[in-house]
C-alpha cells in the first residue's frame, strides 16, 4: 500500500501569515494622517440690518451676494486624524457658531486651539446682494463678490479678492496679495507685504504696500482721486482716456515713465515730476522708494 508524502493540514489549524497578511500587519501600526472631511449646513433669515459679519480662523472663505432672501452657510471642515475614530471626534469639535448682535448676523468658525495645526473649515456664505459685509481671517484667503453694498476684509496670512462689488471697499491683508476687479466706489487697500491688482475700477483709489508692485487700471475716477505708494517695487497706473487730473509723481530710486501729455509739466532733480490732465482737479498721487511708476 503506497503512502502519500504530501503535507496534509487540519484546515482548522492557524496558518502562517502569508506576504499579504505581513503587510497588513506591518501598516496597522502605522498611525493614520489621511484628511478626513465633512460637509455642513445651514439656513438663516437674513438680518434686519442688512449686515453680516464672518470670521474664520483657519481656512478659505468666501462670501457670494445673490438674488435671495435669506443667508445659506456651507463649510466643509477637513482634519487630520491618527485613526478615522480620532478624526471624527476632531471633526464634532468645530463648530460654526452664529448670534445677532444688533441688526448684524455674526458668524464664526469655532477649531479648539488644540486642533489649530490639524484642522481647518472653508467657508462660503450666500447672502442677499445688498448685504454689508465684513470678514476677518487669521490664516485663509477671503473672497467677496456680487455685492451691493460697502465691504470690510481683514486678512493676517491670507489673499483678498473683490470681484463685482458696488460699495465703498475697505481691504487690508498682512502677508499676501490683494486684488479688485469689476469694482465701484472708495477703495482702500492695504498690504505690508504683497501686491495689490485693480482691474476695471470706478471710483477713488487709496492702495499701499511695503513690499510689492501696485497695478491699477481705472474706468473712471472719483472726486478724491488716486494714491498709489509702495515702498520696494514698481507702480503702473492706467486711467481713463479722458481725463481731467493735476498729476504728482516722486521716485527715490527708479525710473518714471508717462504716456500722457502733461499741461503746465514740472519736474526736479529728486525724482519729482507734476502736471495736468485735461483740465486738472482730480488728485493723482504716485509714489515709491525703489521701483519704476509708470503713467499711462
Amino acid at each position: 500500500m503506497k503512502s502519500d508524502s504530501r503535507d496534509e493540514r487540519d484546515p482548522r489549524a492557524p496558518r502562517e501569515p502569508g506576504f499579504g497578511g505581513l503587510l497588513r500587519s506591518f501598516f496597522s501600526k502605522i498611525p493614520w494622517h489621511e484628511a478626513t472631511t465633512r460637509e455642513e449646513s445651514m439656513h438663516l433669515p437674513a438680518p434686519a440690518g442688512g449686515a453680516v459679519s464672518v470670521h474664520n480662523a483657519n481656512g478659505k472663505t468666501r462670501v457670494l451676494g445673490e438674488d435671495r432672501q435669506d443667508v445659506e452657510i456651507r463649510v466643509l471642515k477637513s482634519v487630520t486624524g491618527d485613526c478615522p475614530e480620532a478624526a471624527e471626534k476632531m471633526l464634532d469639535a468645530i463648530h460654526l457658531h452664529s448670534s445677532r448682535s444688533g441688526d448684524v448676523l455674526e458668524l464664526e468658525v469655532q477649531i479648539p486651539r488644540r486642533l489649530s495645526r490639524r484642522a481647518v473649515a472653508h467657508v462660503e456664505v450666500l447672502v442677499p446682494r445688498a448685504t454689508r459685509v465684513a470678514s476677518t481671517s487669521s490664516n485663509g484667503k477671503i473672497c467677496l463678490e456680487g455685492l451691493e453694498r460697502s465691504i470690510r476684509a481683514r486678512s493676517s496670512n491670507g489673499a483678498i479678492a473683490i470681484r463685482e462689488v458696488n460699495g465703498d471697499i475697505d481691504v487690508t491683508t498682512a502677508n499676501a496679495r490683494v486684488c479688485c476687479r469689476g469694482t465701484h466706489g472708495r477703495l482702500h487697500a492695504r498690504s505690508s507685504n504683497g501686491k495689490i491688482e485693480v482691474g476695471g475700477h470706478n471710483g477713488s483709489i487709496d492702495a499701499s504696500t511695503s513690499n510689492g508692485i501696485i497695478r491699477a487700471t481705472v474706468d473712471a475716477l472719483g472726486n478724491e482721486g488716486v494714491s498709489l505708494a509702495t515702498s520696494n517695487g514698481r507702480i503702473v497706473l492706467e486711467l481713463p482716456e479722458h481725463s481731467d487730473a493735476d498729476v504728482d509723481i516722486h521716485v527715490e530710486n527708479g525710473h518714471i515713465r508717462n504716456d500722457r501729455d502733461l499741461e503746465e509739466q514740472s519736474a526736479d532733480a529728486n525724482g519729482r515730476v507734476r502736471g495736468r490732465i485735461g483740465k486738472g482737479g482730480i488728485p493723482i498721487r504716485l509714489r515709491t522708494s525703489n521701483g519704476t511708476i509708470a503713467l499711462r
